[in-house]
């Protein structure tokens, strides 16, 4: 017991270290920093790989080298060892002379390459690869706690660094999904009783879709939006919604004039020849009740212990951007704790493949349902319904998809 607190002391001390160390420290020297505080805790040959925009695959923090004095490369995020800790949100062991092919499990005895999931609060940001003399459970808790410690640092960098958003960028970014990336908040948020997953294709070219959430107090803010065009204009519709929402509900309109005040600032920038359709809803999370606004919206559904547990129909008002007055169509439905609510933009369901198949809604709805059946945490469900998305239209989307799936989980559920 002793030997234990004298270890959990020692790692204590490196990681306050890093702490006080990485304020002046810009994003390319952050790999060679941390990498010498991890040596203090014997660790060597440390990786940081952040989750490129699309979560497909890993980019290296600049500057990081391997043994052999060369440039990492990028690895994948479904096919490696690395990514199961990325997906599974866990602690991976690997072979420690192999990056991107490992085999299944590491080899006895000797070094020992640990995979930890570099995750921000409940955001995956990416992970951290480590080589460790044995993989015992005080260097399973040190690698879990570097990793922690060094996620929080690159988030809260990486806001002011465009090394950081050009490394996670596969592709140049068009003007309005520049503007949406810029005005959306993070794909992922959680407490203790509720939590939120995004996902957004094509990152690079989104045109008018946008997602929103805010906590405050006890009411969850959710909304999602879906502008006509795929041009910046539509970008900009979007970003007027935004910004009209979160105006009106920080000054504690409700939802019906909050949507009507939506529809008149489209209208006034674009005198009614752009719309955009949405849902409004405030969840408050102590009882489950859930008020929402259909302006022209794809209703959501309501999952509930593995099914679809309904159909969130309501009287749907007219799109915003019209000016055909003011919105009358107020809905209220109760949850149940463990129901997970699924807003979406057409662009999901409507994707077509090649010879004319649609996605579907039955086939939206069977993933996530899946995904929640095999012990999926939201992000990782997300991540792989969007990606399904695309790879029904082979990667070419003809109109932005989007979903936010919402988890009530209060205690005792």
């Amino acid at each position: 017991m002793a030997d234990q607190t004298a270890c959990d002391a020692e790692g204590a001390v490196v990681l306050a270290d890093l702490l006080r160390a990485h304020p002046l420290v810009p994003m390319e020297r952050m790999a060679a920093l941390a990498a010498g505080h991890a040596a203090r805790l014997g660790f060597s040959e440390l990786m940081i790989y952040v989750a490129d925009l699309r979560h497909l695959s890993f980019l290296p923090l600049p500057g990081q080298r391997d043994p052999h004095g060369e440039l990492l490369d990028p690895i994948p995020i479904d096919t490696t060892l690395a990514g199961r800790a990325f997906r599974n949100v866990e602690i991976v062991q690997a072979d420690p002379t192999r990056v991107a092919a490992e085999p299944p499990q590491a080899g006895v005895g000797g070094p020992v390459r640990l995979w930890a999931p570099l995750v921000d609060g409940v955001e995956r940001v990416g992970v951290l690869g480590v080589t460790a003399p044995v993989a015992d459970e005080v260097t399973e808790r040190r690698v879990t706690d570097l990793a922690l410690l060094i996620a929080l640092v690159v988030a809260g960098k990486r806001h002011a660094s465009d090394s950081y958003k050009q490394l996670v960028r596969g592709h140049s970014m068009r003007v309005g999904a520049e503007l949406l990336w810029t005005l959306m908040p993070a794909r992922t948020f959680a407490t203790d009783v509720v939590a939120v997953s995004a996902g957004l294709e094509p990152a690079y070219a989104v045109g008018g879709d946008a997602f929103d959430y805010a906590l405050a107090g006890h009411t969850l803010h959710l909304s999602i939006f879906d502008a006509i065009g795929h041009d910046t204009s539509a970008g900009l519709t979007s970003a007027i919604a935004l910004a009209s929402h979160r105006n009106n509900r920080r000054q504690g309109i409700e939802l019906l004039a909050a949507s009507d005040a939506i529809d008149d600032a489209i209208a006034d920038q674009f005198s009614t020849s752009r719309y955009a359709t949405g849902i409004l809803a405030d969840l408050n999370i102590r009882n489950g009740s859930l008020t929402w606004v259909n302006r022209g919206h794809p209703p959501p559904l309501l999952l509930r212990k593995g099914r679809v547990a309904g159909v969130l129909d309501s009287t749907p008002d007219p799109p915003m951007g019209f000016s055909l007055g003011p919105a009358a169509g107020l809905a209220r439905r109760r949850l149940e704790p463990g129901d997970r609510l699924l807003l979406y933009t057409d662009g999901m369901t409507e994707a077509r493949s090649p010879t004319g198949e649609r996605f579907g809604l039955e086939r939206f709805a069977d993933l996530v349902l899946r995904g929640e059946a095999d012990g999926l945490a939201g992000p990782e469900i997300v991540r792989r319904v969007i990606h399904a998305v695309m790879d029904h239209q082979l990667g070419g989307l003809h109109d932005d998809a989007t979903m936010m799936l919402v988890e009530w989980r209060p205690p005792g559920s």
